[in-house]
């Protein structure tokens, strides 16, 4: 977050300047990889103020001084349950900080100095398993928000293993196992619509996946993403292996100008 000078920052400037500029949504619903609630149960944040959550721990003390103006909406929320009861997903509604898997890229994406995100956002949790094909299902879920305009991101990693990163301090080269789940994460983002579920839920599959996520926490956002995108292409905007990490970001469907 601090690090502007990072490719990731500069990319992320990118993505938010098209979202404000371009699709301009009237609000957005986040989904982030630092939120579980049950196993088959998701939570909303109902919330229209809340705190930010400082969900991380051995960092200098600037970054528990971050902060991140930002506004919830009920109304989005109440839509947001009533969609996922309708699919017979049990959810609740409940009042919560914003974590940083949402607040640190969003101070990247839309930085309140120079392009600030003036539209509600709602975070959504997932459900607390690593089964794709559950998390899939969520995104269909809520797809209809995309028809009034509403925004859904998901944010997690393409690669993400802390437990290597300290090997990799010195030498950014990115290992063997960052690189190879990297571009087989793309490869099946990019088939074809009706083809994506099962491609994406054989990843876990892969002898690299749990070199490349210990843990699929970080992983599973990117399917409720794809489960949202319903005929949309998905596609791989940029990429950087860089170490134990990959800083891939993606887009499901062409952006589209708001009112």
């Amino acid at each position: 977050m601090y690090q502007i000078d990072h490719p990731a920052y500069q990319k992320l400037q990118e993505v938010g300047d098209e979202i404000t500029g371009k699709v301009k949504p009237k609000a957005v619903v986040v989904f982030s990889a630092h939120w579980q609630a049950g196993p088959n149960k998701v939570k909303v944040n109902i919330a229209e103020k809340t705190d930010l959550i400082y969900d991380f721990y051995g960092f200098p003390l600037g970054y528990y001084e971050a902060a991140y103006d930002h506004a919830g909406s009920r109304a989005v929320a109440e839509e947001v349950l009533s969609l996922l009861r309708d699919a017979g997903i049990e959810a609740e509604g409940v009042e919560r900080g914003l974590d940083h898997g949402v607040w640190a890229s969003f101070n990247c994406a839309f930085d309140p100095a120079k392009n600030p995100l003036k539209v509600p956002i709602v975070q959504v949790s997932l459900f607390d398993t690593e089964d794709p094909v559950q998390h899939y299902r969520l995104g269909q879920a809520v797809a209809p928000l995309r028809e009034h305009n509403i925004l859904i991101i998901v944010s997690g990693m393409a690669v993400h293993n802390l437990r290597d990163l300290r090997m990799t301090f010195q030498d950014s080269t990115p290992l063997p196992y960052t690189v190879s789940f990297d571009e087989a994460l793309k490869a099946s983002v990019s088939v074809h619509a009706a083809e994506r579920e099962r491609a994406m839920a054989q990843l876990l599959e892969r002898q690299d996946a749990r070199q490349a996520h210990p843990t699929f926490d970080h992983l599973m956002p990117i399917f409720v993403g794809a489960g949202a995108a319903g005929e949309d292409q998905g596609e791989r905007l940029w990429t950087l292996a860089e170490g134990s990490l990959s800083w891939a970001q993606y887009r499901f469907g062409e952006p589209k100008s708001g009112n």
